[in-house]
C-alpha cells in the first residue's frame, strides 16, 4: 500500500507517488500525508541508501552525474538520499504536491544538501512531455510508472530525458509487505492474504480507470529495452525489521493497515473488518502497537537501464 492517498497497494518503498491520475486530491490533508510518507521513508533509509549506492555503481565509472531527477518525489526522502550518494550533483525533486515538495527543499536544507537540491512541480504524465524536465544523467521513480494508464509512454518519457550514458531506475514490483503471523490470534487465519487479493482487485480497477490506460505484459527490463535502453535488468532489496519492532515501524504498520480498512472494507467480510480494527485499536494487546509478534518483512524491486552512450 501507498502511502498516497490515492493508492491503497502495499509499497515497500512507501515514498513515490504519482499526481494527475484522475483521483480527486483536493480533500487531502497533505501534512498528515506528509508525515505518514516521511516516516516511512526514513523507515527504510537503510534499503534506500544502498539502492543509491548501487545505482552508482551500475553507472560507468567515467560518467559524470551532475544532474538527478526523482520523478514522484513525495516529502523527498529520497531526493536527499541521492543527494548524498551523488555529491557533485543536482537533484531535482519533481512532484504534483507543492506542500510535499516544501518539505523536500526543508529536509534538504536540515540535512545540509540545500544548495544542491531544487524542486519542480510536475503533474504526470503531462510533465514528462516534450523534454520539460530537462536532461539529467540519473532518472529515479518509485511506484509512479504503475500509477500512469500508459506506462510504456512514461518509460520512453523518462529514457528520452537521459543524457548519452546516463542511467534510469524504476522501483516497481516486489513482494507484498508481511508483518503478522498467518495465524494472530483473532479472527480466521490468513488476514494478509485475503489483504493481498483484496488489493490485487483494487489495483486492477485502479489501473482501468486510468485516463489513456494500456494494457501490457509487466516485463519491466523488456519496457526498457523498448525505451531504447541497453543493459537492462534488475535488482531486489530486503527490508528485514524482525519482532519486536520499534515503536516508528509499528507507527508505519498502523498507517498501512489503516489505509488498508478505509479503502478495502467494501472487498473484506465482516469478521476481517472486525480483526482489523482490534489490530488498529491503540489499546488492545492484540493491535499492531502493542503485539509482541509484530515485525516489518517486504521486498523492492528496482529495473535500470543505460541510454547508450
Amino acid at each position: 500500500m501507498s502511502p498516497h492517498s490515492d493508492s491503497a497497494h502495499v509499497h515497500a518503498q512507501g515514498h513515490g507517488h504519482a499526481h494527475g491520475n484522475g483521483h480527486d486530491r483536493g480533500d487531502v490533508d497533505w501534512e498528515a500525508m506528509a508525515a505518514v510518507l516521511v516516516n516511512s521513508g526514513e523507515l527504510q533509509l537503510p534499503v534506500l541508501r544502498r539502492t543509491a549506492a548501487r545505482l552508482s555503481e551500475l553507472l560507468a565509472p567515467e560518467q559524470e552525474v551532475r544532474r538527478v531527477l526523482d520523478v514522484g518525489s513525495g516529502p523527498g526522502v529520497m531526493t536527499c538520499v541521492l543527494a548524498e550518494t551523488f555529491a557533485d550533483a543536482e537533484v531535482v525533486a519533481v512532484d504534483g504536491a507543492p506542500a510535499l515538495l516544501d518539505h523536500t527543499l526543508a529536509r534538504a536544507e536540515r540535512l545540509g544538501v540545500g544548495e544542491r537540491v531544487a524542486v519542480r512541480h510536475a503533474e504526470l504524465p503531462e510533465g514528462l512531455e516534450g523534454g520539460g524536465l530537462g536532461a539529467a544523467d540519473l532518472v529515479w521513480s518509485s511506484k509512479a510508472v504503475h500509477h500512469l494508464g500508459d506506462q510504456q509512454g512514461a518509460l520512453d518519457a523518462l529514457a528520452g530525458a537521459l543524457n548519452p550514458g546516463g542511467l534510469l531506475a524504476v522501483a516497481e514490483g516486489g513482494l507484498p509487505l508481511r508483518c503478522l503471523p498467518r495465524d494472530i490470534g483473532i479472527g480466521r487465519p490468513g488476514l494478509l492474504a485475503r489483504l493481498d487479493a483484496a488489493q490485487e482487485h483494487w489495483f486492477e480497477i485502479m489501473r482501468a480507470e486510468l485516463p489513456g490506460s494500456t494494457t501490457l505484459v509487466e516485463d519491466w527490463p523488456a519496457m526498457l529495452r523498448r525505451a531504447g535502453l541497453t543493459r537492462a535488468g534488475s535488482f531486489t532489496l530486503l527490508l528485514d525489521l524482525p519482532a519486536p519492532l520499534g515503536e516508528q515501524a509499528r507507527t508505519f504498520l498502523h498507517a498501512q493497515l489503516s489505509r488498508l480498512r478505509e479503502t478495502m472494507s467494501e472487498s473484506l467480510d465482516a469478521e476481517d473488518r472486525k480483526t482489523l480494527d482490534v489490530l488498529l485499536d491503540a489499546d488492545a494487546p492484540e493491535g499492531i502497537l502493542r503485539r509482541p509478534d509484530a515485525f516489518l518483512l517486504a521486498a523492492t524491486t528496482v529495473h535500470t537501464g543505460v541510454r547508450p552512450a
